[in-house]
């Protein structure tokens, strides 16, 4: 059979070699592009070797929560991509207007909004290659639609919400049927043969979570985590990944096989990553922090935490493989941190439950991880501008000074970082010596996170990008400090695109009723944060 489809997919590969266009612009996308250079044929109801357990969670996702009973599109259908790059490729591609409008507004808004500190050099291809998956990847380029259709009805100010949220929901299924139609692509041979569509596919996936968690949907935010994390493990230990005692090794390996590097502009000729490299390096970041905030609520060792050494540097490394600071706007040792304070959690746990737990071991541990936080902040907080600019450009500052595109100064990344440091501190306070909110050093870092938030971090609305450390704050404030906390939140307007920072306020409301319980004593960050039934990744 299989032999049989590749036979039909060639005859049907040279009768259309004379129109290639590929029209976007229909209500129901149902092709799926997973690799360069080939045509691909959908096989229906198969799943990619070696991800049947994580991928059958976002299958489920995509058929019982996403589905809402209507029937995945039916056909298999085809697409043809030339070896080269898209946007140089003599291939016509038609958008209708509506969408090219939906994917420049998520360019120059809404992608502002989501990741203001991520602003790759402008020599290096800046966000170019977003553009570039948006129009070459179905599974980018949906998952990119469901976001800036919601946000764009919200800033029109749509007066009925019901029809703005039946038409995310379509678009949200739709978003689902092509990332699984693109797993399934990927079956047979192994993600070796379609290293660039699982890129693409991790990219979609790790798109879709951001957009479910914007709209307060926790529900799947378990089962994109597995599937993410099943595909960056097998991209990394895929052939020619080679010496997989060394990640990052096999990370810069993948990298390069993502390549070669774009050459763009007339000479002297400029080389850009290309953008599944670009995508690659993006998405990891994301999906490694993710796993750190994600172990923090399930008390378990971070999913990827043997590659954090290697692919987030050690505490002193300076140009590791994947930059956090550059995407998320928090230096790499401080997450380095909380993922070392969720292992001695889980080891802590471990050793409870057996009956066996030796708090000097505890304290000893703990001791090692407090040092190195107190003394990256101390150094931070003495040169606030440190590493602030590491990696721009003489042409980046031109850009940013001449043409103030920057609406988040560089400085404020090590405010950000400072506020993940104290509330690191705060966590690993709990770990070690339980619920005790009026300990002298849990208000002490407290207050410097409030602090920090209302006082030095500007505009307001960064406060997204540290909803982790603000909640961890919160439920441990004083009650004199809640009405102050409350009303951070409340100045964030329109409620519907602060989604994580109103999650954040509920678990904190919830801790609060609480304070006087008689579980207080018993009680940790991970059950605060489990108070909802769901992973709740506040990220």
């Amino acid at each position: 059979m299989a032999e049989r489809i590749k036979y039909e997919v060639k005859e049907k590969a040279r009768r259309r070699r004379g129109d290639r266009a590929v029209h976007l612009s229909g209500d129901r996308v149902s092709v799926a592009e997973a690799t360069t250079g080939e045509l691909i044929v959908l096989p229906q109801n198969r799943l990619p070797r070696g991800l049947a357990t994580p991928i059958c969670d976002l299958l489920k996702a995509t058929r019982d929560i996403h589905n809402d009973g209507v029937e995945p599109c039916p056909e298999a259908s085809t697409i043809q991509r030339g070896a080269g790059c898209p946007l140089t490729s003599k291939e016509a591609v038609a958008f209708g207007r509506s969408d090219t409008i939906l994917l420049m507004f998520y360019l120059e808004h809404l992608l502002p909004f989501l990741f203001p500190f991520y602003r790759p050099s402008l020599l290096q291809g800046g966000r170019a290659w977003i553009l570039e998956m948006m129009i070459s990847s179905p599974v980018v380029r949906r998952a990119t639609l469901c976001q800036s259709s919601y946000f764009f009805r919200l800033a029109r100010g749509t007066a009925n919400r019901d029809v703005v949220w039946e038409t995310v929901l379509t678009q949200t299924r739709d978003a689902f049927e092509v990332l699984r139609q693109a797993l399934e692509v990927i079956d047979g041979s192994g993600i070796t043969e379609h290293l660039h569509g699982a890129v693409r596919i991790m990219a979609g996936i790790m798109q879709v979570q951001r957009f479910e968690i914007a709209v307060l949907n926790f529900n799947n935010c378990q089962a994109h985590l597995n599937a993410a994390l099943a595909l960056f493990r097998q991209l990394l230990d895929s052939p020619g990944a080679v010496e997989p005692t060394a990640p990052s090794s096999s990370f810069n390996a993948v990298i390069s096989r993502l390549g070669p590097s774009s050459c763009v502009l007339p000479a002297p000729c400029v080389q850009v990553p290309s953008a599944e490299q670009a995508a690659f390096r993006f998405s990891s970041a994301l999906l490694i922090f993710d796993d750190i905030i994600a172990s923090t609520v399930l008390q378990e060792q971070p999913r990827l935490y043997d590659y954090h050494r290697s692919l987030l540097g050690n505490i002193d490394r300076t140009d590791p493989p994947i930059n956090l600071e550059a995407a998320l706007g928090c230096q790499n040792w401080a997450l380095l941190q909380i993922g070392e304070i969720a292992v001695l959690d889980a080891w802590k746990q471990r050793r409870k439950r057996a009956g066996n737990l030796d708090v000097m071991e505890l304290v000893h541990r703990a001791t090692a991880i407090k040092d190195s936080l107190e003394s990256h902040l101390t150094r931070l907080e003495t040169d606030p501008v440190i590493n602030s600019k590491a990696g721009s450009s003489m042409l980046d500052t031109f850009m940013e000074d001449y043409c103030q595109q920057s609406k988040t100064p560089a400085s404020q990344s090590s405010l950000v970082t400072r506020v993940w440091a104290h509330a690191a501190l705060v966590y690993l306070f709990v770990v070690v010596s339980g619920w005790q909110p009026a300990s002298v050093d849990v208000r002490y870092h407290v207050g410097r996170i409030v602090e920090l938030l209302t006082r030095q971090i500007s505009p307001p609305a960064l406060l997204r990008t540290t909803v982790w450390p603000f909640c961890v704050a919160g439920c441990l404030a004083e009650p004199a400090q809640e009405a102050h906390l409350r009303g951070m939140v409340e100045a964030l307007q329109p409620p519907s695109v602060f989604g994580t920072v109103r999650k954040a306020l509920e678990i904190m409301e919830n801790v609060w009723r609480n304070r006087d319980s008689g579980d207080a004593a018993s009680r940790d960050l991970a059950t605060c944060f489990r108070s909802e039934g769901d992973l709740v990744l506040l990220v």
